[in-house]
């Protein structure tokens, strides 16, 4: 759309807040869309009771755009709650007198439906008020149109004219609908997308750790209980740790540190199988665990993630460098729990730093 069309400036209009703190945006650009539908309406039905020669049904008739249109024009005087109270009352009004002076044929008592999609889509919480007000328009229904079977309307219509008036606000109670239901769901849907977006960051940011993006402990420990608990095929565990990972951080300073520790977690994730649960365990410790897995097989897989770590070369300012890992590695045995298995895998990776580091202990 061109910044200077004039459907442009009508949307940059109808959009327009009222300056008033703490109000819907949405529900003024809502109340005047709905106006603006009701203006066109009142001008239809002008347009067919004119063809008809009925001049006291026009005479009546032609209230309604001038009253629709004076809500247009309120909506940029007045508060949005005001506004959205005078076009509810005017349209509830509109369509009492309208069913009083033409009879139930013309369909015009479907607008009630409309102020009751308004009402529940504009009030947040308020239940009762919701339920209240409903029952008020239910009742109120039942009423125009028990007071139409006893009674005749003010002008009586031809039949051609009830049929056209009939057809015209069937049209017009649909758009109704649709434009509150669309312009109130649009926001509702886009709310719901960024609340459940925010919802997966957040619970991204809840189980992975921020430097590597492996899970982090918390994460880790769920994990493990609920794997243990429905274990129906080998799962092996395994603890590693970077070797002499101080010395890296005194040397070379903690920034290539953490490169250090990024680009080993790049290397687990390219390295091990895809369904491999990994998992920053704590500083320079990491904990591997391999679902539907023995530890031979596991063993075979650390391996080759073994040999690919000792190939990557770090830029330490001064000089380049190597690093490697060692490892832990046990295979549940279907009954231990997962403090006794943490442990195991702990104490062979201290066997492995005591024999000369760089090692797989299973």
């Amino acid at each position: 759309m061109k910044e200077n069309s004039l459907l442009s400036t009508v949307y940059e209009n109808i959009c327009r807040d009222t300056g008033t703190q703490n109000e819907s945006a949405k529900l003024i650009v809502v109340v005047r869309m709905l106006t603006l539908s009701m203006l066109i309406h009142s001008f239809v039905c002008c347009i067919l009771v004119s063809l008809t020669a009925h001049v006291n049904a026009l005479a009546f008739s032609l209230i309604s755009p001038v009253l629709f249109l004076a809500i247009f024009v309120l909506s940029y005087r007045c508060s949005t709650f005001a506004s959205y109270c005078i076009l509810n009352v005017c349209i509830l009004f509109w369509t009492i007198m309208n069913v009083y002076y033409f009879g139930w044929n013309i369909g015009i008592q479907h607008f009630l439906a409309v102020l009751l999609v308004f009402l529940f889509f504009s009030i947040y919480k308020h239940e009762k008020i919701k339920l209240f007000c409903a029952v008020l328009l239910f009742v109120l229904r039942l009423l125009l149109y028990h007071y139409c079977r006893s009674h005749e309307p003010v002008t009586v219509l031809d039949a051609g004219l009830n049929d056209a008036l009939q057809t015209v606000n069937s049209f017009f109670i649909f758009l109704s609908l649709g434009l509150v239901a669309y312009l109130f769901g649009s926001t509702t849907q886009e709310m719901e997308g960024k609340l459940i977006e925010y919802n997966r960051k957040l619970m991204k940011q809840a189980n992975t750790d921020t430097l590597t993006g492996l899970y982090n402990r918390r994460r880790t420990m769920e994990y493990l209980e609920t794997l243990l608990g429905n274990a129906s095929s080998q799962i092996s565990i395994c603890l590693c740790d970077i070797d002499h990972f101080k010395r890296v951080n005194d040397t070379y300073g903690h920034d290539i540190g953490d490169v250090v520790l990024t680009t080993i977690s790049d290397t687990f994730r390219k390295a091990l199988p895809p369904d491999t649960f990994l998992s920053r365990w704590g500083g320079e410790e990491f904990l591997l665990i391999f679902p539907d897995m023995n530890g031979d097989e596991a063993r075979t897989a650390l391996e080759i993630l073994r040999q690919r770590i000792r190939e990557l070369s770090f830029d330490g300012g001064i000089e380049h460098f190597t690093v490697s890992l060692t490892y832990g590695l046990v295979e549940y045995d279907f009954h231990s729990d997962i403090t006794t298995l943490l442990k195991e895998a702990d104490e062979k990776l201290y066997i492995g730093k005591e024999s000369g580091r760089d090692r797989i202990i299973f």
